[in-house]
């Protein structure tokens, strides 16, 4: 068994995403709380999420993994834009408790010339603010590529932020096949290597799931551009040695290749196709 899938639109609410998905041939999937490049948000219709919990239960779906804005920015150098991101997390937290057990991924930031401590200390005070004892969701940190000023281009620079969140049990990390590889992990020679780092430094009982991503650029390139499996740098065979990873076994792998609804489908197929 393997949990496959991508991004959906949540323009037609949340059953819909589900039974597309189902269409798709796939068995978990992402979506964004909000506008990805800004911050609308749907209405939730609870009848619409108890249809897609039954549709889950069915179906056999794994966890879901949705996304924040990339506009959030919790160690931005601006305290308004530092605000805002707060809000934008503190209403996203509670909407994914409609969902309730499922995975709520973001990027971490970008420190904007602050510097990383500061910026570090940042997301983790935001996240002081939300992260409750009782909550169901568990909030991921992303592997970022390290371009400019992100937060997050390194395991300790993650494991930094998770040692200062208070309630750090409902914290985990989602796991960026390009963007690991873009920061400098060797993730197509040494992925044994690259997991037992990622083992000594966070810990992987925290890995809770994978962007499952070829890139368009070399090893520690900094530049995050995805690509299209085995079309890029990994390549596939890199692709299937991590989908079929004992350590990543049970994860939600989530596609966010340059791809269209066809394209989405046929990587689902070829995914699973690789199962024994």
């Amino acid at each position: 068994m393997i949990y496959i899938g991508c991004h959906l639109s949540v323009t037609d609410g949340y059953e819909a995403m589900g039974r597309t998905m189902s269409r798709f041939g796939g068995n978990t999937f992402a979506w964004f709380t909000r506008n990805p490049r800004g911050g609308k948000t749907k209405p939730v219709i609870p009848e619409d999420v108890d249809a897609l919990r039954a549709h889950l239960e069915k179906e056999g779906f794994g966890p879901l993994v949705a996304h924040g804005s990339y506009t959030m920015n919790l160690c931005s150098a601006s305290e308004q834009t530092r605000r805002n991101g707060l809000d934008m997390l503190a209403q996203d937290l509670t909407r994914m408790e409609l969902v309730p057990g499922n995975l709520y991924n973001f990027h971490p930031g970008a420190h904007a010339g602050q510097g990383t401590e500061a910026g570090i200390q940042e997301i983790a005070d935001a996240l002081n603010q939300v992260l409750t004892q009782d909550m169901k969701t568990t909030v991921l940190l992303e592997t970022m590529a390290g371009k400019g000023s992100e937060i997050g281009g390194s395991f300790e620079e993650l494991r930094e932020i998770i040692d200062r969140v208070t309630f750090s049990e409902k914290l985990g990390v989602c796991f960026d096949t390009c963007h690991t590889w873009d920061a400098g992990y060797d993730v197509v020679h040494d992925l044994d290597g690259v997991l037992q780092h990622f083992d000594d430094v966070i810990g992987l009982a925290r890995l809770k799931a994978v962007h499952f991503n070829d890139t368009k650029n070399d090893r520690d390139s900094h530049k995050d551009r995805h690509e299209k499996l085995g079309q890029g740098f990994l390549g596939m065979e890199a692709m299937k040695r991590i989908a079929l990873h004992p350590a990543l076994a049970g994860l939600p792998f989530i596609l966010e290749t340059p791809n269209d609804d066809e394209g989405y489908i046929e990587e689902i197929r070829t995914v699973q196709s690789w199962l024994p």
